[in-house]
């Protein structure tokens, strides 16, 4: 199994009921100006998104729960 890390996601689209999601890296960051860089695309049903949004809530829910992460209250902000 290959590990790609990315730093974010460039583009989201759906075609023909698959969501394709472009993955990128920064690769310079100069006076407020960023560079990135395309690092893979990651193909899901609509299904497959849907769990794998589910999956990543239940992940930062555990990091909260651990004192890793703190969630910010958008109507304090």
């Amino acid at each position: 199994m290959q590990t790609i890390y990315a730093d974010g996601i460039a583009n989201m689209i759906l075609i023909d009921g698959v969501v394709r999601v472009d993955l990128i890296n920064i690769t310079q960051v100069e006076e407020g100006a960023t560079n990135v860089r395309p690092v893979s695309t990651i193909a899901l049903s609509i299904p497959a998104l849907i769990r794998t949004h589910e999956q990543l809530g239940k992940i930062i829910e555990k990091m909260v729960e651990d004192g890793i992460l703190t969630k910010n209250n958008p109507l304090e902000n």
